[in-house]
């Protein structure tokens, strides 16, 4: 299904756990310096009301006076536990893209705010970068560094699948009750 921006609440509720979806417009990347930032009263460089926040910590280069993103690939989520959910309500931030999943705290803030994670696929960071057709800017790049930093990605077709969403469910809490079950079978 494809998920065009704006990526308004409406839109978002909309989804369940195992949709398949193709992202189209402007998402921001963030990882752990700016969500702590954000977190302890920082002012955000760009509007994040309806917003994406990519975890990600991007391989961007100049190239003919254009940001060119080389590979773009998801970070570990959980590390953002402590911060995302506050966050998501506080600016209004509708999706998080990660990898590996994030916890109860999180998924509580998905049913309140109306906000889904997304998972994207470790290990394709060059496949994934070849959907990011634009990179109009950067921001507080010189204060975290670059992968640290927020980019604007203009992403198209970004293929990611559902697996918490705004109804209380997440799939990597069934993947854990599932995998407990077995390894308490096996162990008996």
């Amino acid at each position: 299904m494809l998920l065009e921006a704006p990526f308004t609440e409406e839109k978002i509720r909309a989804l369940k756990v195992g949709d398949k979806v193709e992202i189209s417009g402007l998402i921001f990347t963030g990882r752990d310096a700016v969500h702590k930032y954000l977190h302890d009263g920082g002012k955000p460089p760009v509007d994040l009301k309806d917003s994406i926040i990519y975890h990600c910590g991007p391989v961007v280069v100049k190239e003919k006076g254009k940001w060119v993103v080389k590979a773009a690939g998801p970070t570990t989520s959980i590390r953002e536990e402590p911060y995302q959910g506050p966050l998501m309500e506080q600016f209004g931030i509708r999706a998080v893209i990660g990898k590996g999943g994030m916890g109860a705290k999180t998924l509580e803030y998905c049913q309140k705010v109306g906000a889904v994670y997304f998972h994207a696929i470790g290990g394709a960071a060059q496949v994934l970068a070849e959907r990011v057709i634009d990179v109009p800017d950067v921001h507080l790049a010189e204060k975290f560094g670059a992968p640290e930093a927020i980019w604007e990605f203009q992403v198209d077709r970004f293929p990611v699948v559902v697996t918490m969403d705004s109804h209380g469910n997440s799939l990597h809490e069934q993947v854990l009750a599932d995998s407990s079950k077995r390894l308490k079978k096996i162990l008996d």
